[in-house]
């Protein structure tokens, strides 16, 4: 009891102690509390008497800031000032002396001019912009007339052999001279396309002329940018015009190309005509691939960044020298038509297809649209042309009424005329396939072609057989027949037209020539024939007669010697005639020489033997029996040559 009694006077003592701890701690608390609101109060007191002292501090701060700007504008501006009067220095002083530098000074002019723009509350800056402007003004002024001077300077025509050095070796004329590029005429043209068929077009490598010096197009494109920038396009158009049309005019004279008309054309002499139109062939490959692109390529460096108008110039500047060389095209393509133009108009027509895709990709853009337009309305109107010619061709073959005639039966100029055409249509197969193409039908090109051959041999053939019925002699008339026959088949046995007309066609065809071969033997020979037969021989009285057997039993010696006269006269006759026939084929001569020896000289020398000693027995058997068989095979040996009625016998 004693001892919690003890305990709990503990812990009251322990309670008082705490109680009067905290009272002492509350106590402290409540002087801090004051100390520190005293000092609130003056640092509030402080605060107040700092405030206009602090008002003064940011206002002095602001006015130095306000002052920095304003000196930092006063530099920019008196440094525009300075830039100006030094760009003003260099564009009185004019372009000559330092294009680079004038340059730069209109485009420092220009920056002068965007910075007053954009700064207008500055004091007088209309008056300093009125003043730039005229500046600028006076200064592109000058630049144009620099970019007139520089331009003509470095424009000059080309020399036709600078162009000739462009070309792939095969194609380079032998002879520089303009004019002379190429021999147009008749088998010269097809020999031409013959040598350019050999080229492969695909590789062939063309090298355009430098028309103006590559380091002076920096600077040229330099002073197009700058008259551009200031709106003076047309004056740019203007003097590029004037001056690079009139080089490429004269490079094209200079070339040899001519401005020709319609009426022109049509009077001129074909001779003269299908040169001219070999040199336009020529001319049209030079001056599109190399003088066309040259000027195209001097457009994109000249303009670059300004397509449109690069456009436009190429456009302008090309427009003459191109309608002078497709209006020549055209007066061809409108002419009157004739036989021989079908291979001068395939050959135009083919450098116009040629030509395609690079007009396509040099004259590009919307202001070449009639140029192109152009220059494939003469590839469809050159195809049409040719067509019609083609169909012209067949029916002329067929009516050809010439008077021409052949008096030796040998192959007539209208047959070899067409066979010749005929081949020479064959060099143009895959141009023909093309200009088919443009009409197509319901036939492939291919046997399109084959059939317009077929009509124009039988053409031929049809009026062949109205010719051949001018001769009296029917033997010469079918000479005739076998001649020109035989020349067909071998011309299209030697040529890649029998590919296309078949073995069928040849054979048939050979078949004629040995059928009318028959005739001749028949009609020539068979009553010459009947003098060496028996027939007719034996005696009816009057005149002597062999009685005592043998061959010649019963036969009249003076028929016997009438038969032999007869057989004399007829064979010279036959010799004389014949041997003014010809056969220019030496297989085909011999050939007909052989089959008459085949039959005459066997019935002759078993004639000879049967009857001739009945004649020698008498009186002048030479007056007679003139002739052995050698002496005729020697002289058979002397048909067909074609020898003039003077000239000496053999």
């Amino acid at each position: 009891m004693g001892i919690a009694v003890a305990g709990m006077d503990s812990l009251s003592e322990r309670a008082a102690m705490m109680r009067g701890a905290l009272q002492k701690s509350q106590t402290i608390t409540d002087n801090v509390v004051t100390i520190l609101g005293s000092f609130d109060s003056r640092l509030s007191a402080l605060e107040t008497a700092m405030r206009p002292t602090q008002i003064r501090t940011h206002a002095i701060r602001k006015a130095h800031e306000n002052i920095d700007k304003s000196l930092k504008s006063a530099e920019v501006i008196l440094a525009q000032f300075d830039l100006s009067r030094q760009a003003e220095a260099k564009i009185l002083k004019g372009p000559h002396e330092d294009l680079e530098g004038y340059l730069g000074a209109i485009d420092q002019l220009r920056s002068t001019i965007r910075f007053f723009s954009s700064n207008k509350n500055f004091r007088n800056s209309d008056g300093v912009l009125n003043q730039a402007n005229t500046l600028l003004a006076k200064a592109i002024s000058k630049l144009e007339d620099e970019f007139k001077q520089r331009l003509n300077s470095y424009s000059k025509p080309i020399e036709p052999d600078r162009l000739f050095d462009g070309l792939p070796n095969a194609l380079r004329p032998s002879s520089g001279s303009p004019g002379n590029q190429g021999d147009a005429g008749g088998k010269a043209t097809s020999h031409s396309h013959s040598d350019h068929q050999n080229i492969d077009l695909e590789t062939a490598v063309y090298t355009p002329p430098t028309l103006i010096p590559p380091r002076i197009m920096p600077l040229l494109h330099d002073l197009a940018k700058q008259m551009v920038r200031a709106g003076h396009q047309q004056q740019l158009l203007r003097i590029y015009k004037e001056t690079r049309s009139l080089v490429l005019e004269e490079s094209l004279r200079k070339l040899g190309v001519e401005k020709l008309s319609k009426d022109d054309v049509q009077k001129m002499q074909w001779e003269v005509l299908e040169a001219k139109i070999g040199n336009w062939i020529h001319f049209m490959r030079i001056a599109v691939k190399l003088l066309f692109a040259g000027e195209r390529k001097v457009c994109d460096e000249m303009f670059e960044g300004f397509d449109s108008l690069s456009d436009q110039c190429f456009a302008e500047v090309t427009a003459s020298s191109v309608s002078v060389l497709l209006s020549f095209g055209e007066a061809i393509a409108r002419s009157k038509r004739s036989p021989e133009k079908l291979f001068v108009l395939l050959d135009m027509y083919e450098i116009m297809r040629e030509l395609h895709s690079e007009i396509e990709a040099i004259f590009k853009g919307k202001a070449c649209t009639e140029i192109r337009e152009s220059a494939l309305g003469l590839t469809k109107r050159l195809a049409q042309t040719a067509q019609e010619t083609f169909g012209d061709f067949e029916e002329a073959v067929e009516k050809d009424a010439t008077k021409t005639s052949v008096l030796d039966g040998t192959v007539h100029p209208l047959t070899s005329y067409v066979i010749n055409y005929v081949k020479f249509l064959f060099d143009y197969q895959s141009t023909l396939k093309q200009l088919f193409q443009e009409f197509e039908t319901s036939d492939g090109t291919g046997s399109q072609l084959a059939s317009v051959t077929m009509r124009i041999m039988q053409a031929l053939q049809t009026n062949l057989d109205g010719k051949s019925k001018q001769y009296k002699d029917p033997a010469l008339t079918h000479l005739f027949l076998m001649n020109n026959i035989h020349y067909m088949v071998r011309s299209v046995r030697r040529s890649e037209a029998k590919d296309l007309l078949g073995d069928d066609w040849v054979q048939r065809h050979r078949r004629i020539v040995q059928q009318h071969a028959n005739q001749y033997k028949r009609n020539a020979w068979q009553k010459i024939l009947q003098c060496l037969s028996i027939q007719g021989l034996t005696s009816s009285g009057g005149g002597s007669s062999v009685g005592d057997g043998g061959n010649s039993s019963g036969v009249s010696r003076a028929l016997v010697k009438d038969r032999f006269k007869i057989f004399n006269m007829q064979f010279e006759e036959l010799h004389q005639r014949q041997s003014q026939w010809t056969v220019p084929d030496t297989e085909l001569r011999e050939s007909l020489r052989l089959a008459v020896a085949e039959v005459l000289l066997p019935a002759y020398r078993s004639f000879l033997k049967r009857f001739g000693p009945l004649v020698e027995s008498g009186k002048n058997p030479q007056k007679y029996v003139r002739y052995t068989a050698e002496d005729l095979e020697r002289m058979l040996g002397e048909f067909f040559e074609g020898k003039n009625l003077s000239e000496p016998k053999r």
